[in-house]
């Protein structure tokens, strides 16, 4: 008895197994192009001494001094697929009075505008919250 391959079957399996890996990556790029970074992000400084809030709005790229902080926005962006869409920004603050050369920022890393205390600005002096990104 003599026994046939059934290469259209592993022909198919293939060819879908390529759709299926293309389409991950169309799809990874896809919401890359959707996320837009803005160019202004607005933030929220709480002096803890004085007890005021002051509202600032930052450039995108450029350091930004308030009192003895040195805040730098490097990426805010607003995500397109929530009826009510997230803001993240990615931040790194500098306390200019610190002498400590091992600690360089105080704060470096992304925070998010609805619940800031996934990760908490800590400093015995101000608070930081994000409030929104615009161009």
């Amino acid at each position: 008895m003599y026994l046939k391959k059934n290469t259209i079957l592993g022909k198919a399996n293939l060819v879908i197994c390529i759709l299926f890996i293309s389409q991950l990556f169309s799809i990874n790029t896809y919401s890359e192009k959707l996320q837009i970074n803005e160019k202004f992000a607005e933030l929220n400084i709480l002096d803890k001494v004085s007890s005021k809030t002051s509202s600032v709005k930052i450039t995108i790229g450029e350091e930004f001094i308030f009192q003895n902080l040195l805040i730098n926005v490097l990426k805010c962006q607003n995500s397109q697929f929530d009826d009510d869409p997230e803001v993240t920004a990615y931040m790194q603050v500098k306390d200019l009075k610190t002498t400590n050369n091992n600690r360089v920022y105080i704060f470096n890393g992304w925070t998010f505008a609805s619940s800031p205390s996934i990760r908490p600005f800590d400093h015995p002096v101000y608070d930081i919250w994000l409030k929104k990104c615009y161009s």
